[in-house]
């Protein structure tokens, strides 16, 4: 199967000042988030990416517009609504200080699958969404890519913790044990049988060994978990 690269959008403004941008318009990357960008643009490099599928937000687009120029935009780039931020409704706009005198803050913390912001959307709804589009995004690559090829989503801290915790079976009121930095990449690769999470909130070093083998080498089955270890990706 496919291997989806997760990756979040490098740091804001807002980020660096601690506040909720939310779905507010108009929030790019600062200084540091391009850096952060064209950073992730070399670590992809040696990647034969299949396709990209980003979240409509400006500091998406402006994170994937690095990875694209990189490669002179031979990479199919689809956006995808499902893969947005959170609606967090009464809380966007809103310093994270503030909000943590709000009791509302305490559940987010602890039970977030019974969480709806005001005025917004669950983090329940947040996580089916945005497992569906990534789990439709990769049935469509295998489709049409063939096996084993890398391809990546950009999309925002909370929507890809979601993802994760899919990926991990965890309950949802576990994803806030995740920690999802700007510009991370996180890697998994789904099978007919379950998802294999390959990597977490990796922020520095090699990706090419995510490279699709040249030749296919199997001595179990697709979705079978390698007893004691394995020795690691080729």
């Amino acid at each position: 199967m496919p291997t989806v690269l997760l990756v979040r959008h490098g740091r804001t403004a807002a980020n660096a000042a601690g506040v909720l941008a939310g779905r507010s318009p108009g929030i790019g990357l600062d200084e540091k988030g391009q850096a952060q960008a064209r950073a992730l643009a070399l670590r992809l490099a040696g990647l034969p990416l299949a396709a990209v599928v980003t979240s409509p937000l400006q500091r998406c687009l402006e994170t994937v517009r690095e990875v694209l120029a990189a490669r002179g935009g031979s990479v199919l780039h689809q956006v995808d609504d499902r893969l947005t931020e959170c609606e967090y409704g009464d809380w966007t706009g809103r310093s994270l200080k503030e909000l943590a005198r709000d009791p509302l803050w305490k559940v987010v913390q602890a039970h977030p699958s019974g969480v709806r912001f005001p005025s917004g959307e669950s983090l329940r709804a947040v996580q089916a969404r945005a497992v569906d589009a990534v789990r439709d995004h990769d049935t469509r690559v295998a489709r049409v890519c063939g096996p084993d090829v890398p391809w990546i989503v950009v999309s925002h801290a909370d929507v890809i913790k979601a993802v994760l915790a899919d990926a991990l079976g965890l309950h949802l009121d576990q994803f806030q044990r995740l920690v999802v930095d700007p510009c991370s990449v996180s890697v998994v690769r789904y099978t007919g049988v379950r998802p294999f999470v390959l990597r977490l909130n990796d922020t520095g070093g090699e990706l090419a060994d995510l490279r699709p083998p040249a030749r296919r080498r199997r001595r179990s089955a697709p979705g079978d978990a390698a007893v004691g270890g394995g020795s690691g990706t080729a």
